[in-house]
């Protein structure tokens, strides 16, 4: 199913993200489809939402409303959980994206792949390992908070996005992903990169390590060739191989 006909439902853990990030992150989510349910969880009567409240209604989000029970402690977690259950079996939606970094969600986005519903994660990097890996794919909001500073006049290109520190090693990445899909003729065509890479890392993103687009990243690697190639249709791809 193409991301133009996904239905997603979007649950955001409002005591855990920050309102200033929404315009982005609504951006982002609509690359991979439709988000026909969006709400935002918190305790509206506390002060630290206030920067949530004017964005809920001009991007038509639905706040739910969550007392904390006992302090220090988040219930926004289970009304969230509850809700996607609920979501689930009406089976109206085709995925769902989990908007937090706690940890408290990875057995949810468990059960819904399960269910055969696709599951993407938006969190920051500190977001635990397991709840990464629970999620189809996973997206860091540093990426969606980085601005690429506009090229001046006389500029020789536009600045790339920052990398992100603490990652997994990119040439062992890489070199294992090309090694792994690469045809008779050693060459990988560049999809077949990314949906592996996709598969092994929930959380890889070209942009993680500074550069908009995986064409880019990898042909900015010393140790990697890459080469237009046409294919029957005549339709041009990118290859990619290890350099001998």
């Amino acid at each position: 199913m193409s991301s133009d006909t996904l239905k997603l439902a979007v649950l955001i853990d409002a005591d855990n993200v920050s309102g200033a990030i929404v315009k982005e992150l609504l951006e982002e989510i609509a690359k991979y489809g439709n988000p026909v349910v969006k709400r935002a969880y918190g305790d509206w009567t506390t002060a630290n939402l206030n920067g949530w409240k004017d964005r809920l209604h001009k991007h038509a989000i639905q706040p739910i409303q969550q007392f904390a029970y006992t302090k220090g402690k988040n219930s926004s977690d289970s009304a969230a959980i509850i809700d996607a259950m609920d979501l689930l079996y009406a089976g109206n939606l085709d995925g769902f994206c989990i908007v937090s970094s706690d940890s408290d969600f990875t057995r949810l986005a468990t059960r819904l792949r399960e269910s055969g519903k696709a599951v993407f994660g938006l969190g920051e990097q500190k977001t635990p390992e397991s709840f990464q890996a629970a999620c189809d794919k996973f997206i860091f909001l540093e990426v969606l908070k980085k601005t690429v500073a506009a090229p001046q006049p006389g500029d020789a290109k536009p600045a790339q996005p920052e990398k992100l520190a603490d990652l997994p090693d990119l040439r062992e990445l890489l070199a294992s992903a090309v090694a792994d899909t690469e045809r008779d003729n050693t060459w990988s065509p560049l999809s077949a990169v990314g949906a592996y890479l996709n598969r092994k890392v929930a959380s890889f993103d070209p942009r993680n390590y500074g550069f908009e687009k995986l064409g880019a990243l990898v042909r900015a690697q010393d140790y990697l060739e890459a080469d237009e190639k046409a294919g029957p249709t005549g339709t041009v791809h990118l290859y990619v191989r290890l350099k001998r």
